[in-house]
């Protein structure tokens, strides 16, 4: 890709900053700068003519780059990391790297009790739910036993260093642990490392509408 096609402006296009984290996090990790705009999707304008033109899926996040657009959270930072590798955020182990894709497609892929029953909500403004339902312990239950086979003996990083899919999983443990649901010390741990990483924490502190 020419240099200059690199260094065409890039727009990231999310739903009210509550998606986009990883990509948010990505551009930012590699000081990268951007233009951010939002959708909103209870009135479905991510259906909109314009936007279906531009998100072959129409989902959100959206990252336009000069005439080039592409949708999926892990599909934009893979692309942002071919395209400007000097600040990785991935593995350069091939086979981490790939458990590293392999994570980010699980979380997004799998644990919809999860998702379904503890929102984003609860990290954005402190929304508590109830008890989990059956289907959604289990899901939690697989969740914590990947993701302690997954750190393994360290404690910090998934592949020993720092990496994006450690902000995925970060997000995942923290919709349990910060409703209030008891999961191992060392996870809760984790989690909150992760959490205090200053790309995440901008990302976090980006005001949003009121609830």
């Amino acid at each position: 890709m020419p240099r200059s096609a690199a260094r065409a402006a890039l727009d990231l296009k999310g739903a009210e900053y509550f998606t986009a984290k990883s990509c948010f996090v990505a551009l930012r990790e590699k000081g990268i700068e951007f233009k951010m705009n939002t959708l909103d999707l209870d009135t479905l304008e991510h259906q909109a003519r314009d936007y279906s033109r531009l998100s072959l899926t129409q989902r959100v996040p959206t990252l336009g780059h000069g005439e080039f657009a592409l949708s999926e959270s892990s599909a934009i930072t893979e692309y942002l990391e071919d395209l400007f590798p000097q600040t990785p955020i991935y593995p350069t182990n091939p086979r981490q790297r790939a458990k590293a894709r392999q994570v980010q497609a699980w979380l997004r892929s799998d644990l919809l009790p999860i998702r379904q029953e503890r929102s984003t909500l609860v990290v954005f403004y402190g929304v508590k739910y109830g008890a989990l339902s059956a289907s959604a312990e289990s899901s939690s239950q697989k969740l914590v036993e990947a993701a302690q086979r997954l750190l393994g003996d360290s404690p910090d990083y998934l592949f020993g260093e720092w990496s994006i899919a450690d902000v995925d999983l970060a997000l995942m443990l923290n919709r349990l642990i910060l409703n209030g649901d008891r999961l191992p010390v060392r996870l809760e741990d984790y989690a909150q490392r992760q959490w205090q990483r200053p790309t995440v924490q901008e990302w976090v502190q980006l005001e949003r509408p009121p609830l």
